[in-house]
């Protein structure tokens, strides 16, 4: 196309996009703060929901042309090939083209509403587009949903920058684009607001259902009317349940709950493995790559979402996903079967954790359903074959099992429920899938206090979880709380240098420090009060006598919470504060817990 075009065609655009920003705003002036709100999620919805579409249809038709290619070829080489070229292509894409900026995972949501007032990267509006279609688009075993969530969360977000809106309506915005890309991705309207809810509005008002509502109704809609209904996880066939076997479902809970902690765990020690790994990221991107290759060949139902199998193993021929395979000639042998899908549960987390980790972009969302359809099979499908009841709906299991594993690893099991309750196309799997989804969330947390996404976040007070005062001393900026005008003196001054610091200032706190800023000790005018006003002592008192070693000190890189413990371990009313090693700065309880109360008014009337 000759550029003189291709100018004409950016010109159009921007000045449109223009004329739209003036539109927006001459709105914003006529309309009330709370319609213009429910203007921007309807807006904000709608762009998630086709950036739903063009991820999910994307990776839908790779899915489709590497079975087709595969029937010829009767082994899975394509399925390989294309997930170490998508990884590889991912990396590149970071590298050249985001300049290696890209925040990965759902957490980063959290983080930027509990550390950032709900800002997220501009970028991140068509990052994760073009990370995640690579990576899962050409196979890697991830999902879509934590790439789709975190683009809606920054569609959200800069609307609410771009039409300057308060960050109370700045975070409810972010929370709208996450509740429509939850709803768009599997045309569950009421899943997406309980996600948002559940999971990035940790503190939420009753005023904020409604914008909520009305974006993940904007992105079910959108996902109705283009989407077919074959890209999307659905069970149009009503299932139904019977009572008599709630003790196989109850097994089923505490089953998914160990697993959930099993995928929680592997997945950490997998990313913590490539995080120590010192090579150059396209070499780490092959290190990763071609493993998984081998375990996609081995396992065909690894690639990509995976969506696909789960769909066929919740039907009436489950032995479909030992098609191209290895075994496939041993696919009508129930055990052979069983073992496959056993297996493959198990490896899982692998695949995922070396998509992830060696480059790629996705979640752990829709491993999360696979694991879950998978545990499910083989917990009904074995109490079958062994004759402990012979009657057991494999399918119900396969179902109820992807909400248990979800429950598990994401600590959302209102989530959980109501999402397989959607995409079921009925409710009567209700009374099971509480029954899974509560044993599996209990067993989890009994172990694991925080979910997988945001264990790391939270032990560093880095995100708000549903402790309402660990919430608020989080949201202390520690900046703010810190006093870095303070005196400081060398170790080789005399007590007359301190009486000379004390006439001419204020403070009654001064730091030692030596020639490289390193803290030697403290100095506080209240202790050494006896001395100061003592001619004789002063005369014959050394500047050690005067200072009090500086036994504890907090960093700062330390969360206030962790500050406030320390103060509270120590006794102490202050302690200093050090960065890299060197004094920074004094950091006083007192000062903490003005700020408290604030930021406890300020939420209580937002």
């Amino acid at each position: 196309m000759p550029k003189r075009t291709i100018s004409k065609i950016r010109l159009f655009f921007r000045n449109n996009f223009r004329r739209l920003e003036t539109l927006f705003f001459l709105l914003k002036s006529l309309l009330s703060e709370r319609h213009f709100i429910y203007l921007s999620c309807v807006l904000v919805s709608i762009s998630t929901g086709f950036a739903v579409i063009i991820l999910k249809g994307f990776a839908h038709n790779v899915f489709r042309f590497a079975t087709y290619v595969n029937s010829y070829l009767k082994l899975p080489y394509i399925n390989s090939i294309l997930p170490v070229v998508g990884i590889v292509l991912t990396v590149w894409v970071v590298r050249k083209v985001l300049n290696n900026k890209i925040e990965k995972g759902s957490s980063r949501i959290l983080y930027a509403v509990a550390k950032k007032g709900g800002i997220i990267p501009r970028a991140q509006m068509y990052a994760q587009i073009l990370t995640s279609s690579l990576t899962v688009g050409l196979g890697g075993s991830a999902g879509l949903e934590s790439p789709i969530t975190i683009t809606g969360a920054a569609f959200g977000s800069n609307f609410a920058q771009k039409y300057k809106l308060s960050k109370k309506d700045r975070i409810l915005l972010l929370a709208c684009g996450v509740a429509a890309g939850i709803a768009a991705a599997f045309n569950a309207p009421i899943a997406g607001v309980l996600f948002a809810i559940e999971v990035v509005l940790t503190d939420v008002t009753i005023t904020a259902f409604i914008p909520i509502m009305i974006s993940a109704a904007t992105g079910a809609l959108i996902s109705t009317i283009v989407l077919n209904e074959e890209v999307l996880l659905t069970f149009p066939k009503e299932q139904s349940f019977d009572y008599h076997n709630i003790h196989y479902y109850v097994l089923l809970g505490i089953l998914a709950g160990f697993v959930s902690l099993y995928h929680a765990r592997t997945f950490q020690r997998i990313e913590e493995h490539f995080a120590r790994t010192k090579m150059g990221q396209y070499r780490k991107a092959l290190y990763g790559a071609i493993p998984l290759a081998f375990l996609i060949f081995l396992f065909p139902t690894l690639f990509g979402e995976g969506y696909e199998s789960i769909k066929i193993l919740s039907g009436q021929h489950p032995e479909v996903i030992m098609n191209n395979t290895l075994v496939d000639e041993f696919k009508d042998n129930a055990w052979i079967l069983l073992l496959f899908a056993g297996i493959t549960m198990m490896l899982k987390v692998f695949a995922t954790g070396l998509t992830l980790s060696c480059g790629g972009n996705g979640g752990n969302f829709a491993p999360s359903l696979f694991v879950g359809s998978y545990l499910g099979f083989f917990v009904a499908k074995i109490i079958n074959l062994t004759g402990l009841d012979k009657d057991l709906p494999v399918g119900n299991f396969t179902i109820v099992g992807m909400a248990g594993i979800l429950s598990g690893l994401f600590h959302a099991p209102l989530t959980a429920i109501f999402l397989i309750g959607e995409i079921t196309g009925g409710y009567s799997l209700m009374l099971p899938l509480m029954i899974v989804s509560s044993i599996s969330f209990a067993v989890s947390k009994q172990f694991e206090v925080h979910s997988m996404d945001v264990k790391h976040l939270a032990e560093t007070g880095e995100v708000f979880t549903s402790d309402k005062d660990r919430n608020v001393l989080n949201s202390i900026d520690i900046l703010n709380i810190i006093k870095t005008d303070v005196p400081t003196l060398l170790p080789t001054q005399t007590p007359d240098d301190v009486v000379q610091l004390l006439t001419s200032t204020n403070e009654s706190l001064f730091a030692v420090v030596d020639e490289k800023k390193r803290l030697v000790g403290i100095i506080d005018f209240n202790a050494i009060r006896h001395i100061i006003f003592s001619p004789f002592k002063i005369k014959y008192s050394k500047l050690e006598e005067l200072m009090a070693p500086a036994t504890e000190t907090v960093s700062l890189e330390d969360s206030v919470e962790m500050i406030m413990d320390k103060l509270e371990a120590s006794k102490a009313d202050y302690l200093p504060i050090l960065k890299d090693d060197k004094f920074y700065g004094f950091v006083q309880k007192s000062k903490i817990l003005n700020d408290y109360r604030e930021k406890h008014i300020e939420m209580i009337i937002e």
